[in-house]
């Protein structure tokens, strides 16, 4: 199993001082491996496992400030914590009544299949006393030690980054895990914490989402096809970011005197799932699809906002007239990066992409394209593979 080690000791130097670590991230992510994981390394306390969609262990916090009470001096794994919300305030109790009997940090790792914005909810509780951890499925640093560079990328971006899609022995059965996984959340993972929609029409407006892939969504269109109003698809689409499938990238918001687009776009995060939402089951079917050049932005986008650091932020920038840069990211220091998505070998960018820097005050000019190079197109302006891009930050 590929687990990223930075991410590892990120969390275990955590434990020293904080007494409640969550990490969340999407289903079959892996979270449950790379918290035994660091169990395992983590020999200050011994460790205990609770899986709250197994009955027998929801069962043993029916009074959890008794159980609990037993792993004084513990280190204690709760999977699938979205299940029970009300165990935070006793969390609360439990971790300050040991903090007064001298314990140090590291009482509670908890794993979530939804967005730290919806768990929060629940663990105002725990202000103070907890650090959020994100799980992304794979992603380019992680793997790029393990396959030669453009093998591994092509692999990825057709498969996606879920571990057992990407480690498949072929894409057959790949592709037979992301049905299952597709039909599993619509049927049961949704509707266990969402709000009551049928899996038909979740399924639908998924599906509906991955054609529009990298673009505006009109929610009153989408409505309309659905027979819901435009505050409706709001809310399908926000469920669907709340469980990670999609990722939303605000409008660039900085001052200029040019009319700009409000709306977000839309990306499905994991490629994988997109294509096959798609019906994209290999290599050959993509090159040749209406839909590659969404794909391979949303790919480019997804794996740089998942691996840059906590200080930077993103967002697309487009006037009404059409003129746009793929990715903003603003960092430290007063850093603009524009960044123009090529699925080329031999890129190419126009006026209004120049004019649109000058409006942003971009302080880097980059096109990332499909190959492995990187070579100057103009004296400010380069053209960057994806992996050594990232290289550059991660």
């Amino acid at each position: 199993m590929i687990i990223s080690r930075l991410l590892q000791n990120r969390i275990i130097k955590a434990l020293a001082t904080v007494p409640v670590i969550a990490i969340l991230g999407p289903r079959q992510v892996g979270k449950t491996t790379l918290a035994h994981e660091i169990a395992s390394r983590y020999l200050e306390k011994e460790s205990f496992y609770l899986d709250l969609e197994r009955d027998s262990d929801l069962v043993k916090l029916a009074e959890p400030e008794d159980y609990l009470a037993g792993f004084n001096n513990k280190l204690l794994i709760i999977d699938e914590v979205q299940r029970k919300t009300d165990l935070f305030t006793t969390l609360r109790s439990l971790i300050d009544e040991r903090k007064r009997n001298g314990e140090t940090g590291g009482h509670f790792i908890l794993l979530g299949s939804a967005s730290r914005d919806l768990i929060q909810q629940s663990t105002e509780s725990l202000a103070g006393r907890i650090q959020y951890v994100e799980l992304s499925p794979f992603s380019i640093p992680e793997i790029y030690q393990f396959d030669s560079q453009q093998f591994f990328l092509d692999k990825l971006w057709l498969r996606g980054g879920f571990p057992v899609s990407y480690l498949a022995q072929d894409n057959d059965e790949s592709w037979n895990w992301r049905t299952n996984f597709i039909a599993s959340y619509v049927e049961r993972d949704i509707p266990l914490m969402g709000p009551r929609v049928s899996s038909a029409r979740m399924r639908r407006i998924w599906s509906m989402l991955a054609h529009l892939n990298g673009q505006q969504v009109n929610l009153s269109s989408l409505g309309k096809s659905l027979e819901v109003d435009h505050k409706t698809i709001r809310s399908y689409i926000d469920l669907l970011s709340d469980f990670y499938m999609v990722r939303q990238l605000p409008p660039w918001s900085g001052n200029t005197k040019k009319r700009l687009v409000k709306s977000p776009k839309v990306y499905l995060r994991d490629s994988g799932i997109l294509h096959r939402l798609l019906n994209i089951s290999n290599t050959e079917t993509l090159l040749g699809h209406p839909g590659l050049g969404a794909s391979w932005e949303g790919f480019v986008v997804e794996n740089i906002v998942t691996n840059m650091p906590d200080t930077w932020q993103f967002s697309y920038y487009r006037t009404s007239t059409g003129t746009e840069i793929d990715l903003v990211m603003e960092g430290p220091g007063n850093s603009t990066v524009a960044v123009e998505i090529k699925r080329s070998s031999s890129p190419r960018v126009s006026a209004e992409f120049h004019s649109a820097c000058i409006d942003i005050k971009a302080t880097r000019k980059v096109v990332i394209f499909s190959g492995i190079d990187k070579f100057s197109m103009s004296k400010d302006t380069e053209a960057i593979g994806l992996t050594r891009f990232l290289s550059d930050f991660v």
